[in-house]
Order: structure tokens, then C-alpha cells, then sequence
């Protein structure tokens, strides 16, 4: 008979954190609840568990069957509580002057948005902005992709992406779309404000009414040799054009 199978790799309300990078950043995130843990003997010392965690001992087989398609866990599998909800203004309010602020439109693979938060989270963008129906939930793939940074770069998950670059622009941002079809090179885009990067999911790229709601539209320089950049490779290039202007 077929192993049951029901919430074997987590659910919304508990997901599951695997890969010893993002499992160490949930530990020392004092805004994670970890619930329970599964390691092998290594992962289990090195890691350093606080003693209100119950932590299984599992062989790697073992658990190789708490995440999907046998993902690298690197020894250890963690039942999480999702962090509490981040509002816009908690992070605009009292950004630099020269902040850099990420925003996606309806990018919803979670791959990709795991990149990005690694990437803002190397170039110091003070948070990234999401509409909270087109974007995906905390999870083991995310948070692996991201590599901690799921715990140090604020996300905030809007009900309306048009509003929150309305609200945007009031806290003092230069919003840029980036598309392909765009007039100008993003370094020409590029000014002394607060900087939101805007960009679109892979395919569909940015929607009209997200368009209306930039200030200026621009395009990477990237020669004939591709049609584009993935969305995550983008980000990362585009910060980094952002933060040294």
C-alpha cells in the first residue's frame, strides 16, 4: 500500500524551510517560529537548536520524503510559522535618500522571487513589493533559492499594486518599469531620488495599468545576442545599476 502522502511537504499556514542557509537564517530570525525540526546527527550539532524546538533525528532517506522531488536539504527540514505581515509604509517611511526599493509585477515563480530577495538582500534594497494574489507563498523552494535572505529583506504583499506605486511615489520614489520596449537605457533612467524598480513577470513582462503607474520606463543594454534576461538575473543587474549610480 502507497505511503500516505497528505501535508508531507507543509502547508501555507506551517511551510517547510530545508537547506542548511535557510534554515540557520530562520534560527537566528527573532521574528521566525520554528515549530519542529527533522536533522541528521551533523546537521542537528552544527545547527545549534534552541531546546524549545523538538528536532527529530532522520537519516537522509527520511528526509528526503518531507520535501519534494528529493530537494537538496542539506541534512535538515524545518516546520515554520510565516512571518507576520509587512506594511508598505513601514518601509518607505524612513528609506535613505538614495533607497532602492524592488517591485513585481505578478512574478510568481518562486525560484525567481527567491533569487531576487537574494539579490536585494546583496545590494541592500530595503524591501521588495508584491501583489499578494500573483505572488507566491513562503516555502522550502523559495526560501532554499533565496539562501536567508527570505528572514532579512522586508516583503510586503498588497491586495493593489497600482495603489502601493501611487503610495510609493508620495514617499519620495522615482518609479522605473523595465521592459524591453522601452526608449531609454536604465542608466539614462536613473536619477538622485529614491529609486522602485519595477518589473514584470517573464512573458507578459509589466501590465498596462502597471506601466501607467511608473514615472519612466527603461531597458537593460544587453546586446542581440538574447531576447532577455531572466526576471531574476534583471533584478540583480538592475540593482546593481541602482545603488551605483
Amino acid at each position: 500500500m502507497a505511503r500516505k502522502k497528505s501535508h508531507q511537504h507543509g502547508t501555507p499556514r506551517h511551510p517547510r524551510l530545508w537547506g542548511r542557509h535557510a534554515v540557520a537564517a530562520a534560527l537566528d530570525n527573532p521574528q521566525r517560529s520554528v515549530v519542529k525540526a527533522w536533522a541528521t546527527r551533523e546537521a542537528a550539532e552544527s545547527l545549534q537548536f534552541p531546546k524549545d524546538v523538538p528536532v527529530t533525528l532522520s537519516d537522509v532517506a527520511d528526509l528526503g520524503r518531507l520535501v519534494p522531488n528529493d530537494a537538496p536539504h542539506q541534512g535538515v527540514v524545518v516546520e515554520v510559522e510565516p512571518l507576520e505581515e509587512v506594511w508598505l509604509d513601514e518601509i518607505v517611511a524612513d528609506a535613505a535618500d538614495h533607497a532602492v526599493l524592488l517591485v513585481l509585477d505578478q512574478v510568481t515563480d518562486p525560484h525567481n522571487v527567491g533569487a531576487i530577495l537574494r539579490s536585494a538582500a546583496a545590494f541592500g534594497a530595503v524591501g521588495i513589493v508584491t501583489q499578494d494574489r500573483h505572488s507566491p507563498p513562503e516555502s522550502g523552494a523559495l526560501a532554499k533559492a533565496a539562501s536567508g535572505a527570505l528572514e532579512r529583506v522586508k516583503w510586503v504583499r498588497t491586495v493593489n499594486l497600482a495603489r502601493a506605486l501611487e503610495d510609493i511615489a508620495e514617499a519620495g520614489f522615482w518609479r522605473i518599469g523595465l521592459t524591453g520596449d522601452a526608449d531609454m537605457d536604465l542608466k539614462e533612467a536613473l536619477g538622485p531620488k529614491r529609486i522602485a524598480l519595477v518589473l514584470g513577470a517573464e512573458g507578459p513582462g509589466l501590465r498596462p495599468n502597471t506601466r501607467d503607474h511608473c514615472d519612466a520606463l527603461a531597458r537593460l543594454p544587453i546586446s542581440d545576442a538574447v531576447e532577455s534576461l531572466n526576471v531574476s538575473n534583471a533584478a540583480a543587474v538592475a540593482l546593481y545599476a541602482a545603488v551605483t549610480r
